[in-house]
């Protein structure tokens, strides 16, 4: 079994509430479906001069976190970071995970008592809910395409 190293991996395996992308079954198929989606045009602006491909998480998170919500349900929560922003996560049921957590490399992050985050304020920002949207298309287009392969 192949090993990757965002946080919750091991135990990502909340099943998709959704049939909207026929390939993603669990946060690991969408993981990988992303590592293929993700790039400077989905990056946080205040960030995207950080971004590379080897750094392909990084100002990923929200827009991540709300998709995977879309697919898999549950609850997104944010973890305060020195700059006042949050970084957000995934819980559904007892399964939590972190689809972008490979950004902060050997940072320990807290995934407890972090309170619950909103899509309606996170997309206030409309930069941040365009970014999401256009996410959101490309993972659909990438599914769509490899349905018909």
């Amino acid at each position: 079994m192949r090993e990757y190293q965002f946080y919750g991996w091991e135990q990502a395996n909340a099943q998709a509430v959704t049939d909207q992308y026929k390939g993603i079954r669990t946060p690991i198929d969408l993981y990988d479906a992303l590592s293929e989606i993700w790039c400077a045009e989905t990056c946080a602006p205040r960030m995207r001069d950080q971004w590379t491909p080897d750094n392909k998480t990084l100002g990923q998170c929200s827009i991540t976190a709300f998709l995977a919500q879309d697919i898999f349900g549950g609850e997104v929560y944010g973890i305060r970071r020195p700059d006042g922003n949050y970084h957000c996560y995934n819980v559904v049921g007892d399964c939590c995970f972190d689809l972008t957590s490979e950004q902060f490399g050997d940072e320990i992050l807290v995934y407890e008592n972090n309170p619950r985050q909103l899509r309606e304020a996170h997309f206030a920002k409309e930069e941040k809910r365009l970014r999401y949207e256009y996410l959101k298309q490309m993972l659909f287009y990438a599914q769509t395409c490899a349905e018909e392969k």
